[in-house]
């Protein structure tokens, strides 16, 4: 009998701490449920949204690898650019993009639009490469709109030492329009010398060295 009512105040016992308790404990467990659940759901759409930004950008990188572009191709390129950086800001796909959209628009002649899709691209990109190479086609193309001072400006920006020789190439370039020889010359053996070491050619500075010694010689 002992036995039998100590089993009795056992459940007694357990009835009032269910009692007292278990709504608690369904609420927290219902909780902690959907926690799991909406983590999952992020998970998932987070997936979801960088196989979108990645086929976004293929198609891109497909329609641009061509030579030429006709109209329907153009604007459907100017479309997925737009696309990444509207639904995809951020994310490497959407940076990568904005560099695309500012080759679309230098190829267009809009070298306004173009400039203006490589400062937003420094100001906001939080991958440093792509940002320092956007500075570098910034500066390219402030040299090419007669504002060599800008260009060197715009290089004195934070760029990755694994671009420093393309930096030195068109820091000398912009020195060269500025009419400062002896400063171009000085970044051109540089951006060889870098070149040389990270055994990486730039295309045609050692033409520019060999214009600018004989330009010397003859002077």
């Amino acid at each position: 009998m002992a036995e039998m009512r100590t089993e009795e105040e056992q459940l007694e016992a357990i009835k009032r701490w269910w009692k007292e308790n278990g709504v608690s404990l369904l609420i927290g467990a219902a909780i902690a449920a959907a926690g799991v659940f909406a983590w999952k759901s992020w998970q998932d759409y987070q997936t979801a949204q960088a196989e979108a930004a990645s086929q976004r950008y293929q198609q891109l990188l497909q329609l641009t690898s061509q030579d030429q572009l006709d109209d329907g191709a153009r604007e459907r390129a100017e479309e997925l650019a737009t696309t990444l950086v509207d639904e995809h800001g951020g994310s490497l796909y959407a940076d990568l993009g904005q560099l695309l959209s500012a080759r679309l628009a230098v190829g267009d002649g809009e070298l306004g639009s173009a400039r203006n899709a490589l400062e937003g691209l420094i100001a906001d990109s939080e991958h440093a490469y792509l940002a320092g190479l956007a500075r570098l086609r910034l500066a390219r193309l402030q040299i090419a709109g007669d504002d060599a001072e800008a260009a060197l400006a715009t290089l004195d920006g934070a760029i990755p030492d694994t671009l420093s020789a393309q930096r030195a190439e068109i820091r000398g370039d912009a020195h060269f329009v500025l009419g400062d020889t002896d400063s171009a010359g000085d970044a051109w053996r540089e951006a060889l010398q870098r070149s040389q070491q990270g055994e990486r050619s730039l295309f045609g500075l050692q033409l520019k060295l060999d214009n600018l010694g004989a330009q010397e010689t003859t002077s």
